[in-house]
């Protein structure tokens, strides 16, 4: 499985309007080599150079295995209208929220997990309960790293 994005190259600099310096919008994302018997995919996008844990950014998840991606700017919506459900975020948010270092160069971890099931969670989830419910449900995974500086 694939995961790539039109906004940034694989360890490349997130451009602005993907974090709280520009709009804070949800970069485009797309993703081939999904595994036939999928039934599900999620998304977690984290921050494991944030000072004091593992910044979530965003949780998304039962997206159908067949979209091949997700759009620019996905709204702040507790459910989709193709029935992709968010989570929040560590900053209290529904859905994304962008890069917004205090110091220094961060990496963000965008990770795609194809599913062998849907996950009986409800809008809001941690990205803690989602890691949880996928366990033992993980059929392939993909990664794509951005990296983010102020200033």
């Amino acid at each position: 499985m694939n995961l790539k994005t039109r906004a940034f190259n694989d360890r490349g600099r997130i451009p602005s309007k993907y974090t709280c310096d520009g709009e804070n919008i949800s970069p485009p994302l797309s993703w081939d080599g999904v595994p036939e018997e999928a039934e599900s995919l999620a998304l977690i996008c984290d921050d494991p150079d944030a000072p004091s844990k593992v910044w979530t950014h965003w949780v998304i998840f039962n997206i159908p295995p067949d979209s091949g991606g997700l759009d620019e700017e996905v709204p702040h919506l507790r459910r989709l209208p193709d029935g992709s459900v968010q989570g929040y975020n560590d900053s209290g948010k529904i859905g994304y929220s962008g890069p917004c270092p205090p110091s220094g160069v961060h990496r963000y971890f965008f990770r795609l997990y194809a599913l062998d099931t849907t996950l009986d969670l409800e809008p809001g989830s941690s990205k803690e309960d989602v890691l949880e419910a996928m366990k033992g449900h993980v059929l392939a995974e993909a990664e794509i790293i951005g990296l983010y500086r102020r200033g």
